[in-house]
């Protein structure tokens, strides 16, 4: 097992880079995970923090903004009938759960609630 698994390794067939960065792009293209999100599931997975930050930066910065924008505008228009603060409240407390970033977040529910 320790022959076959070094072969592996060797190929490049088991790399923990790749697997990061592989994980990261698709939990954010597919499921819509923030970052942080991103950074916590890796950790469980016991990726290092170098392959981690290396899994992340496969995240376009535009990309990752844009996708905040339309989850925001998404959310904050399903709660049409509860009140102001609560859409807010509500619509924000969403996005960090999805794993974005806080200061992030209040920005783009702000944007949203001036358009």
């Amino acid at each position: 097992a320790d022959t076959v698994l070094a072969q592996l390794i060797e190929d490049n067939f088991l790399n923990e880079e790749r697997f990061a960065k592989i994980y990261a792009g698709g939990k954010f293209r597919i499921k819509q995970w923030g970052r942080n999100k991103i950074r916590q599931a890796l950790k469980q997975k016991q990726v290092s923090d170098y392959c981690i930050k290396k899994g992340l930066q496969e995240i376009d910065e535009e990309e990752y903004i844009n996708a905040i924008k339309a989850l925001a505008e998404k959310k904050y228009q399903s709660l049409y009938r509860e009140q102001y603060l609560k859409r807010k409240y509500k619509t924000q407390q969403y996005l960090i759960q999805k794993g974005f970033e806080p200061d992030i977040v209040k920005e783009a529910v702000e944007q949203v609630i001036q358009s």
